[in-house]
Order: structure tokens, then sequence, then C-alpha cells
């Protein structure tokens, strides 16, 4: 056992596990091997989650929990209020490793914290991890490995998040990376896809596919971080976070949840945004992501299209997923309300106003939420 790896252990039995009477109760897949359910429930757990990607400010949850941890409870019960019941933490490679060896034993520590959270909230949570969002936080080291070294430290990183959550009924999934791509015909140079509002959220496994289809690459990468999870986690869920390439290329075939790569993954997470009057290609497109796993659209937001349209995804998806994802970035429904004449915020306050009153719908069943969708054409 590595010295690195024996700290994040003691770090587990230090800290203990929330009451019983607080505790949630784990969420594993349902009889049907489609559906969610809690254990000792009768009926379908359906996730209503938000990714809590970046506060107001844009500055991701590492670079403030450890000086405001207020900030991060307040939010988390925002969140609670708004009706999720699960929330993805995104997680960056570079706080969390202080070298290609070694786990941060404070950032562990953090992280047991936010479970704590988790539970008095009475939210689930999704570790998505890897993530190199900040290129200023990746480390140069890292940078500059091989494939082979850098899938190596990815499983490492993985080893000691699964060490510190393991056994805990709060931890709803791991998230191996959001939006992994896999490499083509063309070797590439940078690790990181394109960037988006100064964040980098696509990330390559492999620079070169050395001969190597794409389905191989994918089940090697795959197989690699599930079997460093396994080692020390061997109950809680694991999925990856995928672009829908069906979704941008019709005849497109799903890669990570391909026959050849999805063995080892618990459910499908899949990311929509569907685009002005076209949401009969987005239900299409969903389509090529049932495999017989849960299905989650893991993330979701009336970004290119209307709120109307947007529950209309909604409404007709509900018969091939498990649950929807949206966003929250550190802003109520109220505190929006107060700057008037920014369209950004006043989007946003829609938006979270209408997934409020959608929650209640979703969690009984109904096909449309509680009063209109407002003046929304």
């Amino acid at each position: 056992m590595t010295q690195s790896l024996l700290v994040v252990l003691l770090i587990g039995l230090l800290l203990p596990l929330p009451s019983t009477e607080a505790a949630l109760p784990r969420v594993t897949i349902g009889s049907d091997g489609k559906s969610f359910q809690q254990v000792g429930a009768d009926k379908p757990f359906v996730v209503w989650g938000v990714n809590y990607d970046h506060n107001r400010d844009g500055q991701l949850i590492e670079d403030y929990w450890t000086t405001d941890w207020k900030q991060v409870s307040e939010d988390f019960q925002e969140i609670r209020d708004l009706g999720a019941n699960v929330v993805r933490v995104h997680l960056q490679l570079g706080k969390f490793m202080r070298s290609p060896e070694e786990a941060d034993p404070e950032q562990l520590k953090r992280l047991k914290g936010l479970i704590h959270l988790a539970h008095e909230s009475g939210v689930y949570l999704n570790l998505t991890g890897l993530g190199c969002y900040h290129r200023k936080d990746v480390p140069a080291w890292y940078d500059t490995m091989s494939e082979e070294d850098r899938w190596q430290v990815q499983g490492r990183f993985w080893k000691a998040i699964a060490s510190t959550c393991k056994g805990d009924p709060a931890i709803f999934c791991y998230d191996l990376m959001n939006e992994p791509i896999a490499p083509g015909r063309k070797v590439e140079k940078d690790w990181l896809g394109g960037e988006l509002g100064g964040k980098f959220f696509v990330q390559r496994i492999s620079l070169d596919a050395r001969g190597r289809s794409q389905k191989e690459v994918a089940r090697q990468w795959v197989e690699t971080l599930t079997r460093s999870i396994r080692e020390v986690d061997e109950q809680t869920l694991i999925t990856v976070g995928v672009i829908p390439w069906a979704h941008v290329f019709p005849k497109a075939k799903p890669l990570f949840y391909s026959p050849e790569v999805s063995g080892s993954l618990d459910f499908v997470s899949v990311h929509f945004y569907p685009k002005n009057n076209e949401v009969d290609q987005a239900i299409e497109a969903l389509k090529a992501y049932e495999i017989g796993k849960p299905l989650v659209i893991e993330e979701m937001f009336p970004l290119k299209c209307t709120l109307r349209e947007m529950d209309d995804f909604i409404e007709r998806s509900k018969g091939m997923v498990a649950g929807w994802t949206s966003f929250y970035w550190g802003q109520s429904v109220k505190e929006l309300s107060e700057k008037k004449g920014d369209f950004a915020n006043a989007l946003k306050q829609q938006w979270f106003s209408y997934f409020e009153l959608k929650s209640s719908s979703i969690k009984e069943g109904r096909s449309r939420p509680v009063g209109s969708l407002g003046n929304d054409k």
C-alpha cells in the first residue's frame, strides 16, 4: 500500500459517517435494469439534479470551499429548495493530485465534508472527476506525460476518491470524466479541447491512436479507470458523461456506450441541448443511447431552444430516461430577479422557476408542471 493511499484510508476512518437518521438510502439499479431505485423503496428513483460546476463568479468548488464553506452550504440548501435530488460536482485532477503518486489529504478531507453536507441537505452526489477546466490549474508534469503514465495518474486519482467515499450511500455515482474524446487519424498535441467561457470542458483520453480503433482506445481507458475504482469500492455506480454525437451527426453511433466499450459502465450519461424547432431530432438522437441500461440526461438547459421546447423534450423523453440534470450557478431565483435588465439572468431566473415547479410533477409522475410556462414563445 502506498503512503498516499494509506493517508486516504486514515482520513476515512477519522471522519465518521453521518448518523443513521441522516443517512440517505443507497441508490442502485432497478430490477428492470433501466431505472434506479433507493434501497428499501418500492418505486423508481428519478434523477432530478443540477450541475454545480461553478459559482456565480466562475470559480470551481476547489477555489472556494477551503475559505468559504458557508457559500457551499448555502448553495446546497438552495439546490435542495429547487427540488433537486442529485448534485453533480466537478473535481479537477490538479487540485487533488499533489504529484503523480500522491493525492492531497486536505482536499480529500474537504470532499468528506461535502459528503456530510449532502446528507444534511438530503441530496446525492454525482462526482465527476479528472477535470482540467482551468488550464492554469493543470500541473506541468501532467501535461507532458505519455498516455500510459497519464492513465496511471488518472487511476490513482479515482482510487483516492473512491477510497474516501466507499460505503457512503450519499455518493450516487462516479463519472469518470466530463466529455472525453478519443483520437482519430490525426496525432494531436493538446490534451484539452476548445475553450468555452474561459474553461476547457472537453478532454482527450489519448493523443495518438497508434493503429487502434477509437473503440479500442475507449475500452482500454474505461477499463483502466473502472478497475482502479473497483479495487476499493465495489458498490458505487460508474458512468461517463458524453457528447451525444448522434445529435450532431444523425448517423453517428455511440462510442463509450457501444457494446465493445460500455461493459463496465453501470448507466448511460449524455448531454443534450435541443435546438429551436429540432426537438424531434433530439428525441431521435436520444434513442441511440437506449442500450438496456438506465439513461440519464446529465446536462440540459434551454441554451438553444425555448423553455416550452425544453419542456417538450423532457416530456417526450420520459419513457426513455431515468432522470435529468440541469445547472445551478450559485444564485437563487430571488437573487436573479433583483438584477433587472440582464437578459442572461432573466433566462436563468425563468429556467430555475420552471425547474422548481417541474420538480413536483417529476416526483409525482404527472405529465406537466403545475401552472403555465409563463410567456415563453
